[in-house]
């Protein structure tokens, strides 16, 4: 296999925005070379394998002709660093790879085929450039990619004859008289495709028709004269070399086992989780057959009974005592859930199932009793799935000492997945049963299976349980868990269980509105060009812009010049042509069209909307909001504040209560680097950023501008998300070099902000973690990391995980006092919904006051910062009225 030519075929056929992990490793290349590895293997079934790979540009045929592929773009950012982890992935294969400096892939593979042909091998080679070709014989078959990285051409010698009229060793004459832009060898004006098969065909060889080239007529025939001597040239560039110097014979290529555990460690931590790309990857392992099991660790062999009526209660009585895992089957949608099945397990092997539906009253009392009983200790995995819907039994859960899933994400916050399959493999060395995506799990009709596979999820928790508890310890989270994620979890589940009531007249009027504006827009937009478009087309908007219109081309991509919102947006700057404006008019009353009707299908039956909210998404430890997503809902602009009119105080309660803290992050970055000037400027009771810029421009408060302001806010939140010069100079439309000067000047006003910033770099670098005041860890390795893109994405995530991290930290605090404080003060008032930094309550009647005065108290004392915590409250009949 060509592995440059393949991973570079899978780069453009794959979106890169698609396939980017949490560090910022774009992973489409290797997520396409890896599924084209996959179904080669399993099509081909070849007894010996190996990948050749290019080491630069820089080769036998560049040295001959420095102008060689000097028209070649430069590799995009994206893809660098990808073809280092294709080589990592196929180490994890134990598959040989090849590189050799001087020499090209295809020169690799040359040798290696011509040795294996001659050995009497049949040979197979895989690869998106066509000088292969040459290699082509009875026993070497090229197999060529005709769509994307999905589809394959077997060129034999046939095919070959059969596309292009000559012959396999005939090809590289035809190569070197056509020319080849790609790698910028020049061809012969006026001479095409065609005109080369004739004269190779007529001739018998290239050397023969060099040799005999008077004998061509007309000025096809002049031009091969005057360049006789760049396409002899051509000639040599396109012969493969066949004998470079390889440290492997073919013989050393058999295919062996994998290390299956680093390969699957690999896609983790890629966070390729593709399960058919996976099972894939593994069934063609040469070792596929001899793999055993995963060996179970000791005493998991359980003692399982299936529980029918009037036996639930006397299982509880002998095993209940002991801690238990629990595992679930449980449904929830629009604000509705039910719980279909049970499974527990204790440590000694014991273990149960049971249907929720079979239960007698005895069994009832005694598991009702028995998940309230708070000295019961209870490890559940995504507890709060369970939390939200065991109330709708009846049932209240106390004791959960362990919640594996937030467990996995102390340890290890920067992975995207926290499925209980995925944990047991990679931390008890156990498969589980898969679940369906309905959460259901897939066993069919047979009970005793089913029941089996949900014991044995409760055991691999109860199991996860101990190991995550040493390693809690180990990185110092226990007691962020126990004080802050689980309290936190069962909070969430009240909240989600509670929703938020809303205004379906309102938002349908919204809708049709949003829709309206996107007709309109549609309509300026055909009239701004004189005819019909499909405005949703990329393609159709790109000749309208470029084509018909002329417009200042954008940045060019495979498919054209992008046509992206900061594409419009430079357009409309450019130019004065009303289109680009239209577009973006347009777009937007479409995205706000379709968060409309997103929020309208999300309102349950008892007119509410039931977000869900996840504690293991984001890295920094922020919560967020999915099914409808609330922190998608715009809170800046018109249209987002009328979208909010539509969430309403319900029956039974006075009024919506919003609390929010002011610039937290800000508060959090002057409380961190112990700058005494930024402290300052936040005790001073003055508008922060006039008085910073005041500082920063040298000038008056009173003299500080507008623009001023905007520049150091820009600045200040920018440096607590870790932006660079150049992302600020993109974020205020100003030069780097400006943006670079106004870094300097702010660093020399606000020195301990400066200090602050390299300090937690260099140590994050030494320790390998970032660490909140609550002492949450977000791990960092590519800081040490070769590839510059991982490594300056990873010093941007040192920069704001300690200041993002802590501010949500505090948020959290601050909801759990504020919940129990209102429990505690017998206030019917609760909470609603957290979206970023902002709680949302409904106040029940008469408890405005009280209720005002226990929030900003919670929340302003929820830590005590150098920068005093600032709570803003307000109060109205719906979510926007409340703002303030």
């Amino acid at each position: 296999m060509d592995g440059h030519s393949l991973a570079y075929r899978a780069f453009f056929a794959l979106p890169a925005e698609n396939f980017t992990t949490a560090s910022g490793q774009t992973t489409n290349a290797i997520y396409g070379f890896a599924s084209m590895l996959a179904n080669t293997l399993r099509d081909e079934a070849p007894t010996h394998f190996a990948v050749a790979f290019d080491v630069s540009r820089k080769t036998w045929r560049s040295a001959d002709f420095p102008e060689y592929k000097a028209n070649r773009s430069k590799t995009p950012d994206e893809f660098k660093g990808q073809v280092e982890l294709i080589g990592e992935l196929l180490d994890t294969m134990n598959a040989e790879r090849f590189a050799v400096d001087g020499f090209e892939a295809d020169d690799i593979i040359a040798t290696l085929a011509t040795q294996a042909e001659a050995a009497g091998f049949e040979v197979l080679i895989v690869t998106g450039d066509r000088d292969s070709f040459q290699l082509v014989s009875d026993h070497i078959t090229v197999l060529y990619p005709t769509k994307g990285v999905s589809e394959l051409t077997r060129f034999t010698p046939e095919k070959v004859q059969e596309k292009y009229g000559l012959t396999p060793s005939q090809y590289p004459d035809f190569a070197a008289l056509r020319g080849d832009p790609s790698d910028n060898l020049p061809g012969i004006p006026g001479v095409g495709e065609k005109t080369a098969t004739k004269w190779i065909n007529q001739f018998g060889s290239f050397a023969e028709l060099v040799e005999r080239a008077d004998e061509v007529k007309g000025k096809v025939g002049q031009a091969l004269r005057d360049h006789l001597e760049s396409v002899k040239l051509n000639r040599h560039l396109t012969e493969l070399v066949r004998d470079v110097e390889l440290p492997r014979t073919v013989a050393d290529l058999e295919r062996r086992p994998y290390d299956r555990t680093a390969l699957k460690g690999f896609l983790e931590v890629l966070e390729i989780r593709n399960p058919s790309l996976r099972d894939r990857l593994l069934a063609v392992d040469p070792g596929a057959a001899e793999e055993e099991a995963p060996a179970p660790a000791a005493g998991v062999e359980l003692d399982g009974s299936v529980l029918g009526a009037g036996e639930v209660a006397a299982w509880l009585e002998e095993h209940g005592r002991q801690p238990l895992g629990v595992a679930t089957v449980a449904t929830w949608a629009l604000g509705v859930g039910n719980v279909s099945e049970v499974a527990l397990a204790a440590a000694d092997g014991k273990a149960a199932w049971f249907d929720t539906t079979q239960l007698d009253e005895s069994d009832e009392k005694a598991f009702a009793a028995w998940l309230a009983d708070a000295d019961r200790p209870k490890v559940m995995h995504s507890a709060k799935e369970a939390l939200r819907v065991f109330p709708e039994h009846g049932w209240r859960i106390e004791g959960i000492t362990m919640d594996t899933a937030l467990a996995a994400y102390l340890v290890k916050p920067g992975r995207r997945s926290f499925a209980l399959d995925a944990l047991s493999v990679e931390y008890l060395h156990r498969e589980l049963a898969p679940a369906a995506a309905d959460g259901q799990l897939a066993f069919g009709t047979d009970e005793q299976a089913e029941a089996d596979a949900l014991m044995a999820q409760a055991r691999a928790v109860l199991d996860l349980g101990e190991a995550f508890g040493d390693k809690l310890r180990e990185v110092g989270a226990a007691e962020l868990l126990h004080d802050v994620e689980l309290p936190t979890s069962l909070l969430l589940a009240r909240m989600e269980r509670h929703g938020i009531f809303a205004d379906r007249a309102h938002l349908e009027a919204m809708e049709q509105q949003f829709a309206g504006a996107v007709q309109q827009a549609v309509k300026e937009a055909h009239a701004s060009v004189g005819h019909e478009f499909n405005l949703g087309s990329p393609k159709q908007l790109q000749e309208v812009l470029f084509g018909e219109l002329n417009l200042p081309k954008t940045k060019k991509t495979k498919t054209g010049y992008t046509t992206d919102a900061d594409a419009l947006a430079w357009l409309a700057a450019q130019t004065e042509h009303e289109l680009p404006v239209i577009m973006l008019r347009h777009r937007e009353q479409a995205r706000l069209r379709s968060t409309v009707e997103g929020l309208i299908k999300t309102i349950a039956a008892d007119g509410r909307i039931h977000t869900t909210f996840s504690q293991t998404v984001a890295a920094t430890g922020r919560l967020s909001s999915t099914d409808p997503n609330l922190q998608n809902v715009p809170v800046r602009t018109d249209e987002g504040r009328a979208i909010r009119h539509g969430f309403v105080v319900g029956e039974g309660f006075e009024s919506l209560m919003t609390a929010d803290y002011s610039q937290i992050e800000l508060r959090v970055m002057a409380h961190l680097s112990e700058d005494e000037g930024l402290i300052e400027a936040f005790t001073s009771g003055e508008d922060l950023h006039t008085t910073v810029a005041s500082q920063v421009f040298g000038v008056e408060r009173s003299a500080v501008d507008a623009e001023m302001r905007r520049k150091i806010k820009a600045m200040s939140y920018g440096l607590a998300y870790g932006l660079s010069a150049f992302g600020l100079s993109q974020q205020l439309n100003i030069e780097a070099g400006e943006a670079r000067a106004l870094m300097d000047t702010y660093f020399e006003r606000f020195g301990g902000v400066r200090d602050y910033l390299r300090r937690v770099v260099d140590e994050a670098r030494a320790t390998g973690y970032t660490e909140t005041m609550l002492g949450r860890r977000r791990y960092l390795p590519d800081l040490n990391s070769d590839n510059r893109q991982r490594r300056e994405s990873a010093e941007r995530m040192a920069l704001n995980a300690p200041i993002q991290g802590t501010a949500a930290d505090i948020v959290k605090v601050a909801m759990l006092n504020v919940d129990r404080a209102l429990r505690e003060a017998g206030l019917t008032t609760r909470m609603l919904l957290q979206v970023h930094d902002e709680i949302v309550l409904e106040v029940a009647p008469g408890e405005r006051e009280r209720v005002e005065e226990l929030v900003r108290h919670e929340m302003s004392t929820a830590v005590d910062l150098r920068a005093p915590l600032d709570v803003s409250v307000g109060v109205g009949p719906d979510w926007d009225s409340a703002a303030h």
